[in-house]
């Protein structure tokens, strides 16, 4: 059967394809093993076949930074693979990393129009990692540089997709990252097992080709002030510093030892190699942990503790699990992996042994009520019903809260309430003119997909502010 030659109907009759994935039991054994094995050449074609190429493909309005998906999809389907890739790197700069943590059942996938048919609809985001895994696409020449230097604060998603724009502008783009490896969240954040760093390596390789230079173990705001860099002779400032400052819930106890943040447990492990025979970074490694919250960092920490060799992990999450903000993948998966969801709890105390170390939660049953400025049902306590449940570690995945260092570092620099810094809605400039800001110093929370969508939207409005001041 000829894809390509297929009617409407025959199309609309394919099933999806199912994501090869490694067994639960074998995958837990391995930080690094990744989960999702991706497409071969014939499911691919095939899924990209059940694309009914619309006049007007809603899919592109539901993808921040506007992908033509109908055009790359279509490129598989006639197997012309590195010119899918290159219809993909035209809007986006990490198209394998977005083809595997981005949330596409919220986004491009959920305007597709089998879903108007009752049907499961295209599987974009598996084809968009197919296509960037086995497209390539020749070294372009290093554009010609027009001599304006612009510094970035932050090698994150928002960071790494302005400093590409810009490059691609030929400007002379210098990104500052405060760690000592690149990457931001994509790899102190992600574990390998979702994301491995051999993808985040290359796309930045990629970077690296056009230009850019990336400086570690340089904090914007401490290491070099705002001053500084403009003493250095860079026109332009892109803050994309993100939300690393973890919050927690100031309940008693909260501050027992094995109590702590899922940014630390999981900077630990996926950074620093905590657990990782010859480095000598410590983590704890108990039989049972509890992980608070229930979004896509909660699942990353629960399955971590399962692969640090933790025999019950618990997800203690406060509403229900209709409600829980994480892709519904990463909790199929932690599942499969043997973690346990107690729902509709949330604690109210942890309870110390007698060195000072967690022994166990207390946690209040809740229900749910009306629905609150999200949409999502408020959770209020069944009076009286609270139960208590031995645990040896406790990680806490709340949420997060801006990068306060660059903030309230700059003098003039316009802060919101929520410590985010203040911008326009659609240029993403500050109240400092040359300094614009994207990502989760921003939103104060997004997904990869939305912090590249602010750096591309950045770039193109501080290349028209260059453009109109040297006019």
């Amino acid at each position: 059967m000829n894809p390509t030659n297929l009617t409407p109907k025959e199309r609309t009759a394919i099933p999806r394809v199912e994501m090869p994935e490694l067994d639960a039991e074998f995958r837990v054994s391995s930080l690094t093993l990744e989960v999702n094995q991706g497409l071969s050449r014939e499911q691919a074609v095939m899924e990209a076949s059940r694309c009914l190429n619309c006049p007007n493909p809603q899919c592109v309005t539901g993808c921040p930074v506007s992908i033509n998906i109908p055009g790359f999809i279509k490129q598989i389907e006639q197997q012309n693979f590195n010119e899918a890739l290159s219809v993909l790197r035209r809007t986006s700069a990490l198209p394998a990393v977005c083809g595997r943590v981005c949330p596409q059942e919220k986004q491009c996938e959920s305007k597709c129009i089998y879903n108007r048919m009752s049907k499961q609809p295209v599987a974009i985001g598996y084809l968009e990692r197919f296509a960037a895994d086995n497209g390539s696409l020749p070294q372009t020449e290093r554009p010609q540089s027009n001599g304006v230097k612009i510094a970035v604060a932050g090698s994150g998603p928002a960071g790494l997709s302005f400093a590409g724009a810009m490059a691609a502008l030929g400007y002379e783009v210098t990104v500052f990252e405060a760690l000592h490896a690149v990457g931001g969240v994509l790899i102190y954040g992600i574990p390998e097992f979702r994301l491995p760093n051999s993808v985040v390596e290359k796309e930045i390789v990629a970077l690296k080709a056009m230009g850019v230079v990336f400086e570690t173990d340089t904090i914007v705001g401490k290491t070099l002030s705002y001053d500084q860099l403009l003493e250095m002779g860079f026109r332009g400032i892109f803050v994309a510093s993100g939300a690393g400052l973890p919050r927690f819930m100031n309940i008693p106890g909260e501050n027992l030892v094995n109590i702590m943040s899922s940014n630390e447990y999981l900077t630990r492990i996926n950074l620093m190699h905590a657990g990782t025979p010859g480095y000598a970074t410590p983590v704890p490694q108990p039989e049972t942990v509890a992980v608070i919250g229930g979004g896509n960092t909660a699942m990353d920490s629960c399955r971590t503790a399962r692969r640090m060799g933790a025999k019950r992990v618990m997800v203690i999450y406060r509403r229900s699990e209709a409600e829980m903000p994480a892709r519904v993948e990463e909790v199929k998966h932690a599942r499969q992996e043997g973690v346990e969801f107690l729902t509709l709890h949330n604690p109210v105390e942890y309870l110390a042994d007698e060195r000072g170390r967690v022994r166990a939660m207390r946690l209040q049953r809740m229900e749910l009520g009306e629905p609150d400025a999200d949409g999502r049902r408020s959770p209020r306590p069944v009076q009286g019903d609270i139960v208590e449940i031995p645990v040896d570690l406790v990680i806490v995945s709340v949420g997060v809260s801006p990068n306060p260092i660059i903030p309230a570092a700059i003098s003039g620099l316009e802060v919101t309430s929520r410590g985010t810094i203040a911008t326009d809605s659609e240029t993403l400039q500050s109240s400092i003119p040359m300094l614009y800001a994207g990502g989760d110093i921003v939103r104060g929370g997004a997904t990869v997909i939305l912090a590249m969508g602010d750096g591309r939207r950045a770039a193109a409005a501080m290349h028209n502010n260059l453009q109109s001041n040297l006019k």
